[in-house]
């Protein structure tokens, strides 16, 4: 892989985990604290929802993310042909 190939490939893998992170902020932030409030007038299971997000809302939607980032990054080393190279390294 050359440089400029190098350099796009890491741009977009900042930029994904740059998303995701966010989503993840957002959801642990915004749903256990700012929303808190508004998302405690709906109850599930006999909790208000605020406090679900706060307490499992955040770590289910981290796994998840988690989920899309590998997800996306086999699609992204497979457009840079970096599975093969791994299938080379790897089998040899």
């Amino acid at each position: 892989m050359d440089d400029a190939a190098r350099q796009e490939y890491w741009r977009r893998n900042l930029r994904l985990m740059a998303v995701l992170l966010t989503i993840w902020a957002l959801v642990s932030f915004g749903a256990g604290i700012l929303f808190v409030e508004a998302l405690n007038t709906i109850v599930i299971a006999g909790f208000p929802l605020g406090f679900w997000f706060a307490q499992q809302g955040s770590i289910i939607t981290f796994v998840a993310l988690i989920a899309i980032y590998v997800w996306r990054m086999d699609r992204l080393d497979a457009e840079f042909g970096i599975d093969a190279y791994e299938q080379e390294v790897h089998h040899s």
